[in-house]
């Protein structure tokens, strides 16, 4: 099943191509050859795990320790995902990077960390998991240091430091699961079983240790400091991506070691189920509180997306059927809001200057068509129906009622929807001054700012998406009810 490769090495090879190729210094040759990668690698991920069978067996670490690759649901689900988001933002970045230094090598590693990001979704072990989870920190890290000024240094610095410090918890606790079990591959609803109920004890220990560190990525407390930090000095392209699909990367690997790996029957009713969900609903209320005292737009974000990935962590804690499809819904609805979020807080830096929410009065009428896709970004991620953001919350907030975890049933929706007034309270602001910005407002200095539809087309799209989905919602839902029915 060599094909099962090809996701993995078409975007590699593509970037590394990129990065060494002289005659690519050239903007139009290059964006017609990253172009034409995006547009590949994204059909060949499609094709792939839509239709590739069996596993693949790279390389042995050990005589057990073998790097495998396999497709299932959870695997399509994440990698279409990836891969429609990764080729629309890449086309915006298009306009957005030639007002930047250093192109080619933005989307050179830009195909790069594709490449890996499909390696982590058909990972079939654990091992094959920490290993492409590790390369993608490392071939991620020159999108945060991208500028090279002494701010995207440090915060590179902080993004890798955080990032190997939280993994490195998380392979204690593969070591520890590995060694007791003989086996590190996945399996639908885990195969520890009883085989660890001698030393359940310490296996709780180091499963806590492995949600707290994968977590990292997730932006969960409190190894959450990085995304704030990255957010705003990288380029918007590779902050939508940093936050729509690499934080969702920390989810995807909670989701194999605790439903495919530990199982949920494991942790059940102990205190890293109760840990686990007092951490989410931290992180959910303290992401809110920072994101609704930021000034700086591209931060304030950031600390959003801290807040709003922490809904999804919270969903997967209730280890029930109805809060792990609020999780699902949410990753998708997250990550179409959030890139859009970014995407038009690139549009407003590059053709105004303005970082500062402060200043963004009256800037609808100088970009309407962005402040307008921005407002339903700002609906759907508040969670006004009939916008998506609804409807992952009302399963997660069921999730919550539905399930046997004490006082969290009611006290995650009224953590849940305490983070919804904040969402409201940080991001409707910016609509409403933006549209009607007083009569004190010199209306003169309103010069209208021409967005290419390089930029424009994206927004547009994703807008549709962000309330279209929450219109029919089934078609997401019918997959996802084909992950849950093998899991619970």
């Amino acid at each position: 099943m060599a094909v099962l490769l090809l996701p993995i090495i078409v975007p590699i090879v593509g970037g590394i191509l990129l990065l060494a190729i002289k005659n690519f210094e050239d903007r139009k040759i290059r964006n017609i050859f990253t172009g034409v990668c995006l547009i590949v690698s994204a059909a060949v991920t499609l094709a792939t795990v839509f239709c590739a069978d069996g596993s693949l067996s790279l390389f042995s670490i050990t005589e057990n320790a073998v790097v495998t690759l396999k497709c299932d649901g959870l695997t399509r689900f994440f990698a279409v995902l990836m891969s429609l988001m990764w080729t629309l933002v890449g086309f915006y970045a298009f306009d957005y990077m030639k007002h930047e230094e250093n192109e080619k090598r933005f989307f050179g590693f830009y195909l790069i960390v594709m490449g890996v990001l499909s390696g982590i979704y058909m990972s079939a072990n654990l091992i094959s998991l920490y290993l492409f989870y590790e390369l993608m920190t490392l071939t991620s890290l020159p999108l945060v240091l991208h500028s090279l000024t002494k701010e995207a240094i440090s915060a590179g610095k902080k993004y890798l430091f955080y990032s190997v410090g939280g993994a490195f918890l998380s392979l204690v606790a593969i070591f520890y699961i590995y060694t007791n079990c003989n086996t590190a591959d996945f399996v639908p609803g885990g195969f520890i079983g009883t085989v660890a109920e001698s030393d359940k004890g310490m296996l709780l220990v180091f499963v806590f240790l492995a949600i707290v560190g994968f977590g990292c990525k997730a932006g969960l407390f409190p190894l959450q400091d990085w995304l704030p930090t990255a957010h705003p000095v990288a380029p918007s392209p590779a902050s939508a991506v940093l936050s729509g699909l690499i934080t969702k990367s920390g989810v995807f690997v909670l989701i194999r070691l605790i439903y495919f790996s530990i199982g949920p029957d494991f942790i059940r009713g102990t205190w890293v189920q109760y840990g686990w969900m007092i951490l989410s609903l931290l992180t959910v209320f303290l992401g809110s509180m920072m994101a609704y005292t930021e000034k700086v737009m591209k931060k304030r974000f950031a600390y959003s997306t801290v807040s709003q990935v922490s809904y999804v962590l919270f969903g997967l804690s209730l280890l029930n059927a109805t809060g792990f499809t609020g999780a699902m819904m949410h990753v998708i609805f997250h990550s179409v809001i959030k890139d859009g979020l970014f995407l038009v807080a690139g549009a407003i830096i590059v053709h105004t200057g303005i970082k500062n929410v402060d200043n963004l009065r009256g800037i609808a009428k100088r970009m309407p068509t962005v402040i307008w896709c921005y407002t339903f970004f700002a609906l759907a991620l508040v969670g006004i129906p009939p916008a998506s953001g609804f409807v992952s919350k009302w399963y997660l907030c069921l999730g919550a009622l539905e399930g046997d975890v004490g006082v969290f049933r009611f006290l995650g929706p009224a953590v849940l929807l305490i983070s919804a007034l904040l969402t409201a309270g940080y991001l409707l602001p910016i609509t409403i001054n933006g549209f009607f910005p007083g009569n004190d407002f010199d209306y003169s200095k309103c010069e209208k700012c021409k967005v290419s539809p390089l930029m424009i087309v994206p927004l547009v799209i994703l807008a549709i998406a962000a309330v279209g989905f929450g219109l029919f919602p089934d078609f997401i839902k019918n997959g996802i009810d084909a992950i849950v029915g093998r899991l619970f």
